[in-house]
């Protein structure tokens, strides 16, 4: 497939239903897309001042101290103690990599690249630029031969589905018997709110319980978007497998995709602060508490969203419908058949809009105008 067959940008379509929302005579409340909107922690700020004397190339393995900072962070924050810095690398966020990796681990005809049935369109684009086959799959038992590699997303995107340490396990079992590159997107793994994961850290792909003594294989995507506001400074690595990780850098290398010297400070900096990542959680958790019980006193089911930065919502009927009713309250969400089939009643509303404008929305849904 040619980067010249790419359906639209799926978004487009959202445009009428923003022209509509913008009427509301109380104004917009923009709830479809995770784009964060409270400010780059100051330390942040600050280190990525210091470091725009920038004038040589950047390193695209990343600084020592960055890689360290990554491998430190894994063990602090993850549950995952002991990797080292050559089963780490930065990349210029976790998008680029999510639709390049087919393409670096050298997939193409023939091959299959499984993901989640309600899932990140990236994951199926990157197959089809491959020229690989994408299959949307979430149970490990239905994961086909030829199956070269599977992508699964904890917390989920947009479902808020998180598996548990045993499930991961599992998965890597399959995974193992078919020989595939299993890779983990876990970058809203901070954000867990509902259930174990109201008490217990989200486990990653590369977590001792789950990994039965080797990375081979196992890839985990992180990004500090969310967790650190950083999505402007494209921030984000790759974590696992010594081996596949020197395939990708020698990749990148030749394709120079490298993030910026200065970005590369303020991401190690980041890294060593848990203080502005709890701050931001209890912010996120504040919209939350606002916007679900309004959507469910409005008639809405919300489905998974046990961790996450969304709210997994449905009435029951097309999400396009459900999408205008919303639109008429001034509310814009996401549309669920962006995600898969499996997801033509549900809409996803995001809690990256500043708390008075939730509000705002929560109380136009309590005054039962839907």
């Amino acid at each position: 497939m040619s980067v010249r067959d790419l359906a639209d940008y799926p978004w487009d379509a959202v445009v009428p239903f923003r022209d509509r929302a913008a009427q509301h005579p109380g104004g917009l409340v923009d709830l479809s897309v995770g784009s964060p909107v409270d400010p780059t922690p100051d330390i942040i700020r600050r280190a990525l001042a210091e470091a725009t004397d920038a004038h040589a190339y950047p390193q695209t393995v990343g600084t020592p101290v960055l890689r360290e900072a990554i491998v430190a962070w894994y063990a602090r924050r993850r549950g995952v103690p002991d990797l080292r810095i050559d089963n780490v690398l930065p990349t210029i966020g976790s998008k680029e990599l999510v639709g390049l990796l087919p393409t670096l681990l050298g997939l193409g005809p023939g091959d299959i690249v499984v993901h989640p049935r309600v899932a990140y369109p990236t994951y199926d684009v990157g197959a089809r630029v491959a020229g690989a086959t994408p299959l949307a799959a979430d149970d490990p038992a239905e994961w086909p031969e030829g199956t070269k590699l599977i992508w699964i997303n904890t917390p989920g995107n947009p479902d808020g589905r998180t598996w548990s340490a045993a499930e991961l396990a599992a998965a890597v079992r399959r995974a193992r018997e078919l020989g595939a590159v299993l890779a983990s997107d876990e970058c809203y793994a901070e954000l867990g709110w509902d259930g174990p994961w109201s008490t217990e850290p989200i486990p990653s792909v590369l977590d001792p319980r789950v990994t039965d003594g080797s990375r081979a294989n196992l890839l985990s995507v992180y990004s500090l978007s969310k967790q650190s506001n950083l999505a402007g400074y494209r921030a984000a690595f790759v974590a696992g497998c010594a081996r596949i990780v020197g395939e990708l850098l020698t990749a990148r290398k030749h394709l120079g995709l490298m993030p910026p010297a200065p970005v590369q400070h303020a991401m190690a900096v980041a890294l060593g602060d848990d203080a502005h990542v709890a701050a931001q959680k209890e912010l996120y958790r504040a919209r939350r508490d606002l916007l679900r019980p309004a959507l469910e006193a409005a008639g809405f089911r919300i489905d998974g969203s046990e961790a996450g930065l969304y709210l997994w919502a449905t009435e029951g009927r097309d999400a396009w419908e459900s999408l205008g009713r919303l639109a008429d309250l001034g509310i814009l969400a996401g549309p669920g058949p962006f995600y898969g089939a499996d997801a033509a009643q549900h809409v996803r509303l995001a809690l990256t809009a500043p708390t008075e404008r939730v509000s705002a929305a929560a109380e136009r849904l309590h005054d039962g105008a839907l």
